[in-house]
C-alpha cells in the first residue's frame, strides 16, 4: 500500500511539473510554437513522451491547464454571487466577472503565467472552444451571473448582450495578461495592486454594459 501511495505521489508531482512548465512555455511562446519535448525538458523529465503519457494530446494538456484554474475562479465567483444576492446594481454583477479572476492571479504570486496563457489560447479559435468548454463545465455560477445582468438590463437586446459579453471577456483577459507581464518583467503598471486593477476594470466594464445602444433607421 505504501509503495502504491509513493507511486501515486510521484505521478502527481510529475503531472504538476509538466503543467507548470507547459503553462509557462505556452504563455511565453504560444501553444503551437511549443513542442511536447520542450515541455518535458523544462519539467525535468528525461522521457520526451512524458506529456503524451500523462495527458494525451496537446489539446488534452490545454484542457487540463484550463480546468486547473477554472475551479478556483469558480469558487471565488460563487462566493461573491452568494454575497450580493438579488442585487439590482450592474457594478455588483460586473465585479463577479472581474474580481474572481484578478484575485486568483494575485494569489498565484509573481511571476505567474495564467493570464498570458489564457490570452494566447483565447486568440486561437480552436483552442478558445476547448477552454470555453472547460470553463463552462467548471463554472455553473456563470449562469447566475448572466441572470443577474439580465435583471439589471432587461431592455438590452440579446445580440447586444452577447456582444458585450465578448467585449467583457476580452477586456478582462487582456488587462490581466498585460499586468501579469509587467510584473514578471518588473516594469511599471498603471495600478499599484490587483485590487486596484480590478477597480479600474469594473469601472470600464460597468460603463460598457450600460452604454446606449445605437439602432439604425
Amino acid at each position: 500500500m505504501t509503495g502504491r501511495t509513493r507511486r501515486d505521489e510521484q505521478v502527481s508531482a510529475t503531472r504538476e511539473a509538466l503543467l507548470e512548465a507547459a503553462e509557462r512555455l505556452f504563455a511565453q511562446h504560444g501553444v503551437h510554437a511549443v513542442a511536447n519535448r520542450q515541455i518535458s525538458e523544462a519539467a525535468g523529465q528525461g522521457n520526451n513522451a512524458a506529456v503524451s503519457y500523462h495527458f494525451g494530446t496537446k489539446i488534452d494538456l490545454v484542457r487540463a491547464l484550463a480546468r486547473r484554474h477554472a475551479e478556483a475562479i469558480e469558487a471565488g465567483r460563487a462566493r461573491m454571487i452568494a454575497d450580493i444576492g438579488d442585487s439590482s446594481d450592474v457594478r455588483d454583477w460586473v465585479a463577479c466577472a472581474v474580481r474572481p479572476v484578478t484575485e486568483h492571479v494575485a494569489a498565484l504570486g509573481a511571476p505567474s503565467w495564467y493570464g498570458r496563457f489564457i490570452a494566447q489560447v483565447t486568440a486561437d479559435p480552436a483552442l478558445h472552444v476547448v477552454t470555453a468548454e472547460e470553463f463552462a463545465a467548471a463554472s455553473p455560477s456563470v449562469l447566475k451571473l448572466q441572470e443577474g445582468l439580465n435583471r439589471c438590463l432587461p431592455d438590452l437586446p440579446a445580440e447586444v448582450y452577447d456582444e458585450r459579453s465578448v467585449m467583457t471577456r476580452h477586456l478582462v483577459t487582456q488587462m490581466v495578461a498585460e499586468r501579469e507581464r509587467a510584473l514578471a518583467d518588473n516594469t511599471p503598471t498603471p495600478r499599484a495592486s490587483w485590487r486596484e486593477t480590478a477597480n479600474g476594470l469594473i469601472d470600464v466594464v460597468a460603463a460598457l454594459w450600460q452604454a446606449p445602444v445605437t439602432r439604425e433607421g
